[in-house]
């Protein structure tokens, strides 16, 4: 994906995140704020959005999965493998 694809799915996953803020109490996102990323800071890197859309991605399927043998319980592991991978790219390329 090209950088600006990654950051209009960026923005797509953060409006679903807020959506989940205002009807759980439960959910705080924690891995993904401390990031400090957000869909509008353009100025970062592809793969700093990349690891974001993972870690994010992960945190949305655990809240909405029933247990971790489910479709989305898998889903949620693969984004944390994926959120893994993408943050060690962060690393090699700075």
């Amino acid at each position: 994906m090209h950088k600006d694809e990654l950051i209009q799915l960026h923005t797509l996953m953060a409006q679903i995140k807020k959506h989940f803020e205002c009807d759980e109490s439960s959910c705080d996102f924690d891995e993904y704020h401390s990031l400090s990323i957000s869909p509008v800071h353009i100025h970062r890197s592809k793969a700093e959005h990349k690891h974001a859309i993972f870690v994010l991605g992960n945190e949305l399927a655990s809240i909405i999965s029933d247990d971790e043998y489910s479709g989305i319980g898998r889903t949620s592991a693969r984004m944390q493998e994926l959120a893994s991978r993408a943050g060690s790219e962060i690393v090699h390329s700075n």
